[in-house]
Order: C-alpha cells, then structure tokens, then sequence
C-alpha cells in the first residue's frame, strides 16, 4: 500500500432535506462507511462526517405545500435522516446541518475571499418570473414543450426525451410548476463566480489522479467546449443565506452545500478543542476525500475546487464517485413499489444483509448496481447464513459441550489457517481500492476452503468417539480460527456481526493480530448470529413501499387541502358566507391524464362491479388498473386493443384483489351506458391529454 498522511477527512454528499433515505442514497454511505471501517482498523485518525443539505426553492415550496415552515421540514427530516444513518450503521463521527452559524460563516468568508480577488462578476441577466407568486423559477420549476423534439411537459433546463439542454426561455409554452401561470421575462441582477479563470489549475488537479479516468474524460468535454461562469445568487423569496453586501440576493443553495463538509467538519472540531483552520491551509498535510454519485461530479470537479483554490484553501485530495442504484434491472419505481425507503427495509430486514450485498456487487469505477431481490434474498442466505456463520455454529458446539468451552493448545491444520493470513495484504488492497467485490469473492472462495475442511474432519462423527477428543478439541479450534480471520477481513461490511463474534470468541478481532491464532483460551456458548431471509419479506417490503407513497400523497394532499380550506374561511369571513366546497383549476390542473392501450382485460370473479385491466402506456411501461365498469363490459376481452383515458399520477391503491396503479375515466350515465375510446381514437400509448 502507498504511504499515506495519518489524518482523513471523509465525507458524503449532503441528503437533500425535502425527502426521506431511499435504498439509492443509503448505497454512498455503505460504500464510504466501509472505507472509513477499513482505514480506522489500519489506525489511522479518521474523521467521518456529513450534513443535511437545507436550502433552496424545492425546500420553501415545499414548506409551503404543506402549510408548515422551512424550518419545521428541515428540522424533522434531519431527525429521521439521523435515524436511518444509525440504523444502518454507518459510523459518523458528527452528523450535521448546512442551515448553521458556522455554514454561515465559512460561505461568506469564502465569498468574500473571493470577490476581493477579483473572482466573483456582476452581471444583468433576463429569467422567467411567475407574476402570481411574485418569484424568479429556477430552471426545474418551468415546465414546457421541448424546443428540439416538441415532447412535451419538460423542464426548464433539459428535455428527458431527446436529452437537449437549453434555457427556460426556449421552452415552448412554458408555465411554472408552483402556481401554472405563464411566466415573464424579467431582468434581475446576478453574482457569477469567474470559473474561466481557473481553467489551467482544474485541468492539473483532475489530471493529478484527483477523479477517476473514465470520469476526468468526461470533463474533458467540458473543458473543450468553453468553462462558463457560475451564478451563485438567486432573488427573492428564497430559504437561504443572504448575500453580504446585498438587500435581496441569496446564495444559490450550491454555493453553501459543499461549504456543509466544512462546516460539519468544524462544529466537530471546535467541540473538540481541535484547531479547525490549521485543516484547510493549502499546505495541510491531512487528506479530505469525497464519495459522491456521478450525477454531481460536476459541481464536485469544477466549481467547488475552484472556489477552494481561489479562496486560497486546500482542495480535495480524490473524489470516488459511484452510479446509480437500479432494483430487479430497472429504474426505482414508486408504482412498483421499489422505490424503498431506508426505514422500509429496515422493518423488514437486518441491515447488514444490503451491506453485505451491495458490497458484494461494488468495484472502483462507475458502474450501475443493480439491487436484484432473488439475488439479495438467495447470496445472503448462502454466503452469510450457510458458508460464513455456519462454520462457527457447526464447530463451537463441540468446544462448549466436550470441553467447557476452551479451545485447545493447538492446532489440527496451521497451514490452512496460514494460507488464510496470507490473503491480508490482498484483502487490504480491495479496500483501499474499493475493489470492494473482488475482496468479498476472495473471502468467501477461503469461507469455501474452511468448510470443505470441516466436511473433510467430520467433527460429528469424531465427537462420538471419546478416545480422539483431543483431535477433535484442534480440528474445531482450527475452525474458529478460520472463522476469526473470515470475520475480521469482513468487520469493515459486517460491523454488528463482527461486535457479536468478537464476543462470542471473548476476542478483539484486530487487523495486526490476525496472524496470532486462538489458542486456549475460553470462548462463550454459541448463539444464533444470523438469521436466514425469504421472498415473503421481500413482498412485504414492496407492499410497505407502496404504502409509504400513497401515506406521502395523503400527508401532500391534506396540507394543501388545508391551505386551500383557511384561504376560503378567511374569505367567507369575510364576506358573512358559508364557502362553498369547491375545486380550483389548478386542483385539476395537477391530474396528468393520458391515453393507454388495454392490453389485457379480465373479470375479477370476487366482485361484480371490477374488471382488472392491463394497460399499455408507450416506452415499453405497463399498469394494472382495476375499473368498476363491468355492468357495461360483461365480456371484457372485447375492450382488448381499445384505447382509454387514466389518470396517470394517482398514487397506486392496494386493493383486496391486488394493487390498482391508476384510474380509468369513462364517460356515460352509468349501468350499461359507460363508454371507452376506440381502437382508431387518433392516439398512441402515454399521449398526454389536454
């Protein structure tokens, strides 16, 4: 291994505060935990932090959707964030917030530093403004027709169709996603960040080793195609920190997130009588890592070492980016139910089944991992269940029944548990690379190796024979033994695991004693260490996912039913009248309705009313839909081939008969009289319609 300083600072990326930990966040965090294991098990002086990131528009809007304060939101989510950490043992030493005294500090500091050096730019420039809500959009809060591809109802900023980038003021009649007015065109004065200027010393620290290759090609383009200046600001109203020097401008929620490692960092150091600032001297001898997703390179490579160097600070040392998480090969679904919240799984399974998993799939480069739940449920149950903790279980039995617990002086095979130690240099090479699956197949290939051994000795029929106790005391010694290596090489993935059985073998599992054996000592009585999972749970988890969306849309739904509800008793206040119960246009303004092929449709024989349709809606998307229209339809297979109308975000429904992941609209006066679009309606499959 490369000589490295003994100081790390490990962070990473900041949780957004507007939402809850899903199964693809929780996957950086897994990755960094057992890299930060790892280096603190070697003795280094690791210091592992994070924060919530609290600003930004989607934050106040959503606060406002809600009825409730930023504040309010931030702090809750904070809490539950925390909660999900811990209960997947992630090991931070501080955990904490960008909405804080000393984020504040170190972003104006960094700024000012910055604008004294002739970095920052002041500049007019004409935005999108909603006249309703009185507010500039940010690019992701316009919504229009793609002025490449004419697909419709993309964002300001990029269209997910044709993958076309352009400003909000190309899109084609655009509306604003808060209120569904027309936006204006405004002027507005704007703070830029000169990132130009540092054109030469990125293009050194990215060459320095600093990212990965595949990911430093990938800058290049940018690099080729011209650095652009940064805008930091955004007007107001926005939930942030203001600008110094300026009476409405806030610090664009970008500027002050990354500036959230530092100042978690800090808060830790100051509580901890340690001097914070010796740490971002540009001549600090400590290293500062950064584990981040490839969706956010960009702001990681470019405007934030920038800003660093400007300022004169020391800038990160490497950057380890991952991909995205995918379940059963594809996207996480709501519908589906695979979009899983870290709390789901938690209800349902240990937390180091995932580690493990995910640890057995990751590597050093960027790839994809997909979370296939056969998979999950059938190698937790044969590498950690029947070939890790079943050594252990198949051998300690002998040990406390037939000799009070006490492993013998000796052992039956030192070579094998030598060929085991030998494997340390190689083991320690996958962490440091975050070859993580490479290392994990090289310890479940000697978990192979320690139960054929096991089957070889035969330690149940020896244990039938008194005369060769003393042989049987050295085979099962050896095979804790080779239990012992296997559980530390893993503690860094299996941290609970490795707590029970450091107890259980009444030892330290230390990575620079590995070489020194077991021997007679006292181990305590064997209890179960793992338990075996299935299917059934799978099930239930997804069943649970798609509960937890449909609790959102009813938290949502109530909180704007509730604003709604004050505005019209203010109003009937006023005016001396009762207020009428009534919808608004931006109520049906929000349902997205769209035109689907029946693929399939059947009776469901438990009710007389339903038929459960299978529905087409284009780019190979498919929803099960249940319709209480079978007075109309009484052979079903005739609709196949016809066209209907559904309601396509209405949260999915668990239903008796199963899950109904939308609504079919029909038109008529009922009984017989319902009808559906024909086969030649003059649409296609996911056509939205007005």
């Amino acid at each position: 291994m490369t000589e490295q300083s003994n100081t790390l600072l490990v962070t990473c990326a900041l949780p957004y505060a507007n939402g809850s930990i899903h199964l693809g966040h929780i996957l950086e965090h897994i990755q960094a935990d057992i890299y930060v294991r790892f280096q603190r098990m070697l003795g280094r002086q690791v210091y592992f932090v994070c924060a919530d990131d609290q600003h930004g528009t989607p934050i106040m809007i959503k606060a406002q959707k809600l009825g409730r304060t930023p504040e309010d939101i931030i702090g809750e989510m904070e809490n539950e964030h925390r909660r999900d950490f811990a209960g997947f043992e992630i090991s931070y030493d501080h955990y904490y917030r960008t909405n804080s005294p000393e984020n504040r500090e170190i972003s104006e500091k960094l700024y000012t530093t910055l604008r004294d050096r002739g970095y920052i730019q002041v500049k007019k420039i004409s935005q999108l403004f909603d006249p309703e809500k009185k507010m500039f959009l940010p690019d992701r809060f316009v919504k229009g027709t793609c002025p490449k591809c004419h697909a419709e109802d993309q964002y300001g900023d990029n269209c997910e169709c044709c993958g076309a980038t352009y400003s909000p003021a190309d899109l084609i009649n655009p509306r604003s996603v808060i209120s569904g007015a027309t936006p204006v065109m405004q002027e507005s004065e704007h703070y830029f960040f000169d990132l130009p200027q540092f054109d030469a010393f990125l293009k050194d620290w990215i060459a320095s080793g600093t990212i990965p290759r595949e990911m430093a090609n990938k800058l290049q383009e940018w690099f080729d195609s011209g650095l652009q200046q940064w805008d930091i600001s955004r007007d107001a109203p926005y939930f942030g920190f203001q600008i110094p020097g300026t009476e409405n401008k806030y610090f664009y929620v970008w500027l002050d997130a990354p500036v959230g490692y530092l100042a978690s960092f800090k808060n830790f150091m100051d509580s901890k009588g340690i001097c914070f600032e010796d740490f971002l001297k540009q001549d600090s001898d400590s290293e500062m890592v950064h584990f981040i997703g490839k969706d956010i390179l960009y702001f990681h490579s470019l405007f934030w070492p920038a800003m660093l160097h400007g300022a004169g600070c020391r800038v990160p040392d490497h950057l380890y980016v991952h991909g995205y998480v995918t379940v059963n090969g594809a996207k996480m679904s709501k519908s589906k139910g695979t979009f899983i919240k870290a709390a789901t799984y938690l209800k349902h399974f240990d937390p180091e089944c995932l580690r493990y998993y995910y640890a057995s799939k990751m590597n050093g480069k960027i790839d994809d991992l997909d979370l296939n739940l056969p998979d999950f449920v059938a190698r937790t149950n044969s590498d950690l269940v029947n070939k890790l903790v079943n050594l252990a279980s198949r051998t300690a039995v002998f040990i406390t029944r037939k000799f009070q617990g006490r492993l013998a002086d000796t052992l039956d095979a030192p070579e094998l548990l030598e060929s085991f130690t030998a494997a340390k240099e190689e083991i320690a090479a996958g962490y440091q690379s975050r070859e993580y699956s490479a290392l994990i197949r090289k310890v479940m290939d000697l978990a192979d190796s320690a139960n054929r051994y096991v089957d070889e000795k035969e330690p149940w029929v020896l244990a039938k024979d008194a005369g060769r106790d003393a042989e049987l005391q050295r085979i099962c010694t050896t095979c804790l033994n080779l239990y012992r290596v296997l559980i530390t090489y893993l503690s860094p993935v299996l941290p609970k695991l490795a707590r029970d059985s450091a107890a259980f073998l009444k030892t330290d599992l230390d990575w620079n004693s590995l070489d020194r054996a077991l021997l007679g000592t006292e181990i305590s009585p064997f209890k179960a260490l793992f338990k075996r999972i299935d299917m059934k749970s799978v099930e239930a988890m997804i069943n649970d996912s798609l509960q937890d969306l449909k609790d959102l849309s009813a938290q949502e739904s109530k909180g704007s039913a509730s604003r709604k509800s004050e505005k019209k008793e203010k109003k009937a206040e006023q005016s001396g009248e009762a207020a009428p119960e009534t919808v608004t246009i931006d109520d049906f303004a929000r349902l997205d309705l769209r035109a689907a092929r029946v693929i399939s449709c059947e009776e469901v024989p438990e009710s007389d009313k339903l038929l459960k349709f299978r529905l087409d809606l284009g780019n190979g998307e498919e929803r099960q839909v249940f319709s209480g229209i079978k007075s109309a339809y009484p052979a079903p297979a005739a609709l196949i081939g016809r066209f209907v109308i559904m309601i396509y975000n209405l949260a999915p429904r668990k239903m008796r008969f199963g899950i109904s992941e939308g609504m079919i609209l029909s038109a008529g006066s009922g009984n017989k009289d319902i009808f559906l679009l024909s086969a030649d309606a003059g649409v296609k499959p996911g056509d939205r319609v007005a």
